[in-house]
């Protein structure tokens, strides 16, 4: 008798769902405590004015085609001049997704012989593109830039005569911490290696008028940066930045680039206004880093979150059952909180993932503190 077609799919799905790690799409419901839309731009009127004035200049919903047939607009290299610009480099891609993107810069840019050395908290992202790859691949331990210095030491010492990459995140989105960016572009320096910073959740919130935790960085010849459009812009896509050779070498060779239709022009117009306000806006996140340090005054002594001053906040809870009860329970009183669990953060580390946002106010967090203090009991 024939096997039905997905039984082994079923199966995973059963061992997931015994392990509580079964994932399922919700809806958006009470105070926003999950996105990563950082200064409340997503459903702002303001982009709903960007909108409409892309489509007053006449500007297509669709591009048509890849950027290297007809699908390349003036829209997409006006917003990567803009970009390039407020990043500090020389120059700039936009790509239709921030996981594309990352995907494609690590699938193309290391060459073979080369060797990737990369932390051990970086995006599933980075994975997918370093398995694509001609390059060696190794991890260093979250955030020790030693651990990379260490790594390329002992490549060279084997054998390895190609370049070295340095790959990180200025601030990690499931831990809420940043990396030694100094220390790492030291290491850099002293290997001759590249520095990749994807800069995902620092964009538009930290650094000089939103330009980053790397702004100080971003024009160096051997530092590239990735920039998400989807976080504290508001909109979607991504933009890698950094020296024209590699952005020229994408271009040509990054096959998520070549055979993909190129992103809508009209959103390549939102994202370019969106830049321009995030840079305006000084005060939405002065805002934002006081909704920021009254949560960590709050939570902090209650839950274990440490003092640091970015938006994310993980509660580790570590059991994987009890995280998702605490969330679903915090979900019925109004919060929208959700669990993460592995494979997506390590074993044994399940937790709340609290994100702060302009979206909620300062009698929101007060209120999530009450109702964390009631729920928050020994399992």
């Amino acid at each position: 008798m024939a096997t039905p077609p997905f039984e082994t799919h079923a199966a995973q799905l059963g061992s997931l769902k015994r392990d509580s790690r079964l994932r399922a799409l919700a809806s958006r419901t009470g105070k926003d405590f999950a996105s990563n839309d950082y200064l409340g731009l997503a459903g702002s009127t303001l982009l709903h004015d960007a909108l409409r004035e892309g489509m007053a200049l006449g500007l297509p919903a669709g591009s048509g085609g890849s950027r290297l047939l007809r699908g390349n607009h003036a829209a997409h290299e006006a917003l990567e001049a803009d970009a390039a610009a407020h990043f500090g480099s020389e120059a700039a891609l936009f790509f239709a997704a921030g996981f594309a993107a990352n995907a494609a810069l690590f699938a193309t840019l290391p060459q073979r012989g080369d060797l990737v050395v990369h932390d051990a908290l970086i995006h599933a992202s980075a994975h997918d593109g370093m398995r694509l790859g001609r390059a060696e691949t190794c991890a260093a331990a979250h955030n020790d830039a030693q651990g990379f210095d260490d790594a390329i030491i002992a490549w060279r010492a084997q054998g390895g005569t190609g370049r070295a990459w340095i790959a990180v995140e200025s601030l990690y989105s499931m831990d809420g911490d940043c990396a030694p960016l100094a220390e790492l572009a030291q290491v850099a320096a002293r290997h001759d290696a590249v520095l990749v910073i994807d800069e995902a959740h620092a964009t538009g919130v930290h650094g000089p008028r939103g330009a980053g935790l790397a702004h100080n960085l971003a024009g160096m010849p051997n530092v590239i940066t990735l920039h998400t459009c989807g976080k504290a812009l508001g909109c979607e896509g991504a933009l890698i930045c950094g020296p024209r050779v590699a952005i020229d070498f994408l271009i040509n060779r990054a096959r998520p680039f070549v055979f993909s239709t190129a992103p809508s022009p009209l959103i390549a117009h939102m994202v370019r206004r969106a830049i321009a306000l995030v840079a305006g806006h000084d005060d939405w996140r002065d805002e934002l880093f006081a909704r920021i340090a009254e949560a960590r005054r709050a939570l902090a002594p209650r839950l274990g979150v440490d003092s640091g001053t970015t938006q994310i906040l993980p509660v580790i809870i570590g059991d994987d059952a009890r995280t998702m009860r605490i969330a679903a329970s915090l979900q019925r009183q109004g919060f929208d909180i959700r669990g993460i669990r592995p494979p997506t953060v390590p074993q044994g580390t399940a937790r709340l993932r609290i994100s702060i946002t302009r979206n909620v106010s300062m009698g929101d967090i007060g209120a999530l503190t009450e109702s964390l203090d009631r729920i928050m009991i020994p399992a």
